[in-house]
């Protein structure tokens, strides 16, 4: 966390020796020195943060992102059809989408359907590109 707040390349070295006296360490329990020798193996998956430090440390925002879609599943049971599977999908995608953007769900899907009075929303692509 230290280094991803404040990136210092030339320390890279010292974690990467770091982790490999970690996970490489033998104890005696086999489960745990599988799981040790497992994570050695994805060295480079996770150091990613020393190459690059603006990605997260974490995949919170992602799964949180899929917990609607997986909630809305188990309580309908799924969709009848293929078709109903992507509109639901699309619909909550959107909706996501608008949250993060901090529009009104609502809003947007009335003034894409021509029945929005007085609430203009732009391209979702341009307020994206706008904030990047």
């Amino acid at each position: 966390k230290a280094y991803k707040q404040n990136p210092y390349p030339q320390s890279a070295p010292a974690f990467r020796r770091r982790l490999d006296r970690i996970f490489t360490l033998r104890t005696g329990y086999e489960a745990l020195d599988k799981l040790l020798e497992r994570l050695h193996r994805r060295k480079y998956e996770l150091l990613k943060v020393l190459e690059h430090p603006d990605i997260p440390l974490h995949t919170n925002a992602s799964e949180n992102d899929l917990r609607t879609f997986v909630t809305k599943r188990k309580i309908s049971g799924g969709t009848m059809s293929e078709d109903g599977r992507v509109a639901r999908d699309v619909m909550l995608g959107l909706m996501k989408t608008c949250q993060k953007l901090g529009l009104s769900f609502y809003h947007f899907l009335g003034d894409r359907l021509g029945i929005g009075k007085g609430h203009a929303v732009p391209p979702l692509p341009a307020i994206i590109l706008a904030r990047a």
